[in-house]
C-alpha cells in the first residue's frame, strides 16, 4: 500500500512516499480504508523526536482516520465492510495514518457523522476528543459559568469554544483579530484580541472583575500561570500542552490545576458524531492537501496561526459524505 513515512527523526523533510506491507486485522480489530485524515501538533512532536511513543524509524505516523471498513477481524460485532467510520488511534507503538490502510482496535471506532464528509471528520477525533475532555471529563464545565479557552480559533480551541457553548457556558475566547468573526461565530461571547489585549485583565473585565470559573490552556509558555489572575477562587484550569512556568500562585486560589493527555475512548467519539449531527459542532478546516503533501502541512503546523485544522485527503472519495 502506499504510505507517506519518516525515514528518521528530523525535520518534515524526512517524510517520504513509500510502499508499505499491507497490514491485517487480528481479533478485536478493523482494517479501514483511510480517505482522509488530519494533521496535529502531536505528529511534528513524534516526527521530531517520538521514542518516547515508542515510534523507530522507519514508521508510519498520524492520528486521525475517516474512511471504510475493509476487513473485520475475529470476535469484533457491530461492523460489517463498508461501513463508514472515524476516529483517533492509539499512539504508543501503534502504526499511524498517513497510509491508505490502517488496523484499528474495535473498540475505540463509531460510525462517521451522517452529515458530515470524510474530509470533515477527519478534522474532528484527536482534536475534538481533547477538546471534549477538557471541557466535559475534566472542567465539568456547567451551565451558567464562564470559560476562558485560549487560542480560539486554533484546532482544539476552535472545538473547545463550541463544546463550551453547548454545554450552556459563557464563553470568552482569545484570538487575534482577524479570526475575531470566526470565533463569535463559533459561540464565544466575549472575543480577545491576545495582541492587544491582556487576556487575563480582558477576562476580569468582562466578569466584572469576579474572574472565570473555568480556562483551558491550548498555547503553552507561560500562558497558564498568567491565567491564574483571571480565575474565581476554587476555579478549574486545563492544559493540553507542556507548560514549565511557575503555577504557585494556583495555591492562594484553591484551583484545580489538570494536565491532560487524550485518552481513546469511543464514547468520546459517539459525542462528537452526536454534536455534529446536531449542529452543535461543525468542523474549522483550514486547508485540505494531499498525503503526499504531509511536508508542508507539518511545516505550516509548526509555524503556528492556524484556523482549525489541516486535512489530509488520502483517497478518492474523501468528499462524499
Amino acid at each position: 500500500m502506499k504510505a507517506m513515512i519518516i525515514k528518521a527523526f528530523g525535520g518534515p523533510e524526512v517524510l517520504e512516499p513509500a510502499e508499505w506491507p499491507r497490514p491485517e486485522p487480528g481479533p478485536g480489530q478493523l482494517l479501514v480504508r483511510v480517505l482522509a485524515s488530519s494533521v496535529n501538533p502531536v505528529d511534528f512532536k513524534i516526527r521530531r523526536a517520538g521514542g518516547w511513543a515508542g515510534v523507530a524509524p522507519p514508521a508510519v505516523i498520524g492520528y486521525d482516520v475517516a474512511g471504510v471498513v475493509e476487513a473485520v477481524g475475529p470476535g469484533v460485532a457491530g461492523f460489517a465492510r463498508g461501513a463508514k467510520v472515524f476516529y483517533t488511534p492509539h499512539i504508543f507503538g501503534r502504526p499511524g495514518t498517513y497510509a491508505e490502510l490502517h488496523v484499528v482496535d474495535a473498540d475505540i471506532v463509531v460510525p462517521k457523522p451522517e452529515n458530515l464528509t470524510f474530509l470533515e471528520a477527519a478534522s474532528l477525533p484527536l482534536a475534538g476528543g481533547t477538546a471534549w475532555d477538557a471541557v466535559v471529563r475534566l472542567a465539568a464545565v456547567r451551565p451558567g459559568e464562564t470559560v476562558l479557552i485560549h487560542a480560539g480559533a486554533g484546532g482544539v480551541g476552535s472545538l473547545a469554544v463550541q463544546l463550551a457553548r453547548a454545554a450552556g457556558a459563557r464563553v470568552i475566547a482569545t484570538c487575534s483579530a482577524a479570526n475575531a468573526a470566526l470565533v463569535r461565530s463559533l459561540g464565544a461571547d466575549v472575543v480577545v484580541d491576545y495582541r492587544a489585549q491582556d487576556p487575563a485583565q480582558a477576562a476580569l473585565a468582562a466578569t466584572g472583575g469576579r474572574g472565570v470559573e473555568v480556562a483551558f490552556d491550548t498555547v503553552g509558555g507561560d500562558t497558564l500561570a498568567r491565567t491564574i489572575a483571571a480565575m474565581r477562587p476554587y476555579g478549574r484550569m486545563v492544559t493540553c500542552v507542556s507548560s514549565t512556568a511557575d503555577l504557585s500562585a494556583a495555591l492562594g486560589r484553591n484551583l484545580t490545576v489538570h494536565f491532560e493527555f487524550l485518552e481513546r475512548a469511543s464514547h468520546k467519539m459517539e459525542a462528537l458524531r452526536v454534536l455534529a449531527e446536531r449542529g452543535q459542532l461543525r468542523p474549522v478546516i483550514d486547508s485540505v492537501v494531499p498525503l503526499e503533501r504531509v511536508a508542508e502541512a507539518h511545516r505550516r503546523i509548526e509555524a503556528g496561526g492556524m484556523r482549525g485544522k489541516i486535512v489530509l485527503r488520502v483517497a478518492d472519495g474523501a468528499e462524499q459524505r
